[in-house]
């Protein structure tokens, strides 16, 4: 009986079955969603105790449309990391784990693009607040580019690169 006739999916190497690489796939994204989910639910906690803190009614006109725009992407990269647990709870035992992994990846990868963002809308309010001029557009652009590159470029970069070497045949020598 072969890998294929016995459930086995041999094409990356591993000789699981389908369940289990669904199984490990799924496993993975978790552990991935809680670190990236920890990181902005302490973004945003400080969000929303800002608007406490005496120095904030000195924010120009400018700072407070920027600090609007801050939060709101802090609750909405909250809700795309959060939403794989949600979908997970609802389809429960109901044998849609591809279909979960697929919908997670998708909130996973929008998530990471809007904690980014986030991020980069929370270090400008910083630097408008300590300092005014031309060099806080271009640091901003350089924060965001360095997201973009380490989170998306580089690895869809590598995984373009990506070639399995195919093992060679009995008896010849590479």
């Amino acid at each position: 009986m072969n890998d294929s006739e016995r459930g086995k999916s041999a094409h990356d190497g591993r000789h699981e079955t389908e369940e289990e690489r669904a199984d490990r796939n799924l496993a993975e994204l978790l552990q991935e969603l809680r670190v990236a989910g920890l990181g902005i639910q302490v973004l945003f906690g400080f969000l929303l105790a800002m608007p406490f803190a005496a120095t904030f009614t000195a924010l120009s006109a400018d700072q407070r449309h920027l600090y609007t725009t801050t939060p709101i992407l802090a609750a909405v990269a909250t809700a795309l990391l959060s939403g794989p647990v949600a979908y997970h709870r609802i389809v429960f035992r109901r044998h849609e784990k591809e279909q979960l992994i697929a919908a997670s990846n998708a909130m996973a990868l929008g998530g990471l693009a809007v904690v980014g963002l986030a991020i980069a809308s929370a270090v400008w309010l910083v630097l408008s607040v300590v300092d005014h001029g031309w060099p806080i557009p271009l640091l901003i652009s350089g924060v965001v580019l360095v997201f973009f590159a380490l989170w998306f470029v580089i690895p869809m970069a590598a995984r373009a690169k990506a070639i399995r070497p195919t093992p060679p045949a009995s008896g010849q020598s590479r």
